[in-house]
């Protein structure tokens, strides 16, 4: 089994249902679209870069980015489970609010990995949207996990909600 080294756990504010992760010097890249993926969730377009997608559209998310050295078990808890491929274009890695610089930084090296990205609560963030901007409350929560692994297509692992059910159709006939 594999022992992860949390690089982030804490609080993610969110725009408009997206966050980034980027390598290289740039904190943003324009994304080239959806084309070529399964999954609605994360997407890895864009050479050293991917586009996450959360329930809530304003507010704050829970955020967990682990490095791991082999894949690790999916947890159950977990409602949306995604895959993608990613390679980084530099070892620096960082993850960026819409809107803003880096909210964490950390090392990875030059090559492929996987990249797993787990969701809880999307359709309740959603629902409870107006709640959680008058209030201290964090409904919906995201695991990001890397692990170094050969190129493979994107595939939803699980997915239950509604929230994930949409973007999920934003790729299909893509």
């Amino acid at each position: 089994m594999t022992t992860p080294r949390t690089v982030y756990d804490g609080e993610l504010r969110v725009h408009y249902c997206q966050f980034d992760v980027v390598s290289g010097t740039e904190d943003h890249v324009d994304f080239g679209g959806r084309t070529g993926q399964r999954n609605g969730l994360c997407i890895a377009t864009t050479p050293g870069a991917l586009f996450l997608v959360t329930g809530l559209h304003t507010g704050t998310v829970g955020l967990t980015v682990e490095l791991h050295d082999t894949s690790p078990p999916i947890e159950d808890h977990w409602e949306e489970v995604v895959e993608v491929s990613f390679r980084p274009v530099s070892s620096r890695l960082a993850v960026v609010p819409w809107g803003d610089g880096a909210l964490c930084e950390t090392r990875l090296d030059v090559r492929d990995h996987r990249v797993r990205y787990c969701a809880l609560g999307m359709d309740e963030a959603r629902e409870r949207e107006s709640e959680i901007l008058e209030g201290d409350l964090t409904v919906d929560r995201y695991l990001l996990q890397f692990w170094p692994a050969p190129p493979a297509p994107d595939g939803v692992i699980r997915q239950t909600s509604a929230s994930a059910a949409y973007w999920h159709g934003l790729t299909a006939g893509n």
